[in-house]
């Protein structure tokens, strides 16, 4: 069988490249994946119920299982793994499949980010090459650079949660840049009473509490709250400047240009994004990668680099990326370097 000779070789590449084989359990607590990494799963999953009448689902994600298996043998290691199973995923598509056959490596618990980012696209890459796949073209994005743009602008605090939050869900947000730019969140009735109530405050006595919080602390948020830019004309410009920098798509090694050119344009901070290392590293595998700051915004727990191989047909065949903060959100006790890939065995 064609799919057995692909497995074989890919099994190879990822031995020679050191991983080493990691089983992860097929049947997983679904409450646990749901409260722990996000509602984004449960329209995914296909649950059941066990005789204690516990909610488990088949593995919806491979990743996910990985990281709970590396949690439960040993979490303060640094792995280097590969994996060969399926995933189930429910889907409202009907011409997608139910069960995904997929081959994939991570690497957990590294500290050589950037290196480790390259190692895994080449690795998945070669053994693509391996089993003569021609033709293929590659896409990137990186979603901290959004985190980046986003902490360098004036808006408040509020709105930054918001679009982080949201960002994985582009129509609503959408809708959140509409209302941003329009203002019509905020009440200007609301605001002048604010900032009346917080002249009133600084005059009273700092260490006294009012609701079991004392002033001094109440007046500490009020002063955060009451400088928020609400200019109808800067939030305008804001939303112009987010859509702008979702528009960017182009060469990988044409990346840096463009974005000085973009920090420039909207007269940014030069040091927004200072550290494109990872990137330029990528760039080595295929200098006609793409880059687009729109892409990859379908899964929540990706947090650097993200990437996608098509084949001649333009049908993904791989993907991966770097998910930092899954690890704790499964159950570590602060977050673990993680970065890996799949290659969707059905699409060869």
């Amino acid at each position: 069988m064609k799919s057995k000779s692909y497995s074989e070789n890919i099994i190879k590449v990822f031995k020679k490249d050191g991983f080493i084989l990691s089983e992860p359990d097929v049947l997983l607590d679904s409450n646990y994946i749901i409260q722990r990494s996000g509602e984004n799963f449960r329209k995914l999953m296909l649950t059941f119920e066990d005789d204690t009448g516990k909610n488990i689902c088949l593995r919806p994600d491979l990743t996910v299982a990985s990281c709970i298996k590396y949690l439960k043998d040993n979490p303060k290691a640094n792995s280097k793994i590969f994996y060969s199973g399926q995933a189930y995923r429910r889907s409202n598509n009907l011409k997608d499949k139910v069960v995904n056959d997929q081959l994939g490596i991570e690497i957990l618990g590294s500290k050589n980010k950037s290196s480790d980012d390259l190692k895994i696209l080449k690795t998945i890459a070669s053994s693509i090459k391996k089993i003569k796949i021609k033709n293929t073209s590659i896409k990137v994005s990186d979603v901290s650079l959004f985190q980046k743009l986003i902490e360098s602008l004036k808006i408040p605090e509020r709105w930054k949660m918001r679009l982080k939050r949201h960002f994985w869900r582009p129509q609503y947000f959408e809708d959140l840049l509409r209302r941003l730019e329009t203002n019509s969140d905020v009440d200007p009735l609301a605001v002048e009473l604010d900032k009346k109530r917080f002249t009133e405050m600084k005059n009273l006595e700092q260490s006294n509490e009012i609701a079991n919080r004392k002033v001094s602390e109440i007046l500490s948020r009020f002063d955060r709250k009451i400088k928020d830019p609400r200019s109808f004309a800067e939030n305008k410009k804001i939303v112009k400047i987010l859509r702008d920098f979702l528009k960017i798509n182009c060469p990988i090694n044409q990346l840096d240009k463009t974005l000085k050119s973009f920090v420039k344009k909207n007269k940014l901070r030069n040091s927004v994004f200072k550290d494109l290392s990872t990137i330029k590293n990528l760039s080595k595998i295929n200098s006609k990668t793409i880059f687009s700051t729109n892409f990859g915004r379908d899964i929540e727990y990706y947090t650097g680099i993200v990437f996608e191989i098509y084949n001649s047909s333009k049908k993904e065949i791989a993907r991966g990326g770097r998910y930092d903060g899954l690890l704790k959100s499964l159950g570590s006790k602060k977050n673990i370097s993680a970065v890996g890939a799949a290659i969707n065995l059905n699409n060869l």
